[in-house]
């Protein structure tokens, strides 16, 4: 996993718990911290500081990843401003995840295995996503999502199914009214 991911939630949990909380998941999950956004670090680092976030603040871990990813989202945009001024709208953002986004992601970051989003516009206006990632990290994506749909303020619902279930890895977003 990129080091920029690291570095996000390093962010995010020192703004909003503090830097002695990020501290305190370093030593709970065994790992150093010490995170270049270019560099490439195992998967069981950040899987070792969601477990120890979920239990250091009492959230299932799926919690932690959503957490995380709409926290991250803001950050990134202030980061890239460029990968999102083109958007006028949340959904042509997500939408771009696959052909500009995460191009662009490698270009940064080369070596980044970005997950792939496979998409369904439903006549009612919902967007059918289904993830597709070795990493099965299904929650950080739902995280960025809300993330997304806070930066260009609109309300949106997501609906997720059950794990085991034929459509585990999809989910169901739908724009609300104002």
């Amino acid at each position: 996993m990129k080091g920029i991911v690291f570095n996000l939630l390093e962010d995010v949990v020192s703004e909003q718990f503090g830097i002695e909380t990020w501290d305190l998941l370093l030593e709970d999950a065994k790992v150093d911290g010490v995170y270049s956004s270019l560099g490439n670090y195992p998967d069981a680092d950040m899987l070792a500081l969601v477990k120890a976030a979920s239990q250091r603040l009492k959230l299932p871990e799926g919690e932690v990843l959503r957490w995380f990813g709409e926290k991250a989202m803001p950050l990134l945009k202030q980061t890239y401003p460029e990968l999102f001024e083109q958007f006028p709208t949340a959904r042509t953002f997500i939408l771009s995840v696959n052909t500009i986004i995460h191009p662009e992601v490698m270009k940064l970051y080369s070596g980044a295995c970005c997950p792939y989003f496979h998409f369904t516009e439903q006549p009612d206006g919902a967007l059918e996503m289904r993830y597709q990632s070795s990493r099965h990290l299904l929650d950080l994506a739902h995280g960025f999502i809300l993330g997304a749909a806070d930066i260009w303020h609109e309300n949106i619902s997501v609906e997720r199914y059950p794990s085991g279930s034929p459509k585990e890895n999809d989910m169901t977003i739908r724009w609300q009214g104002p």
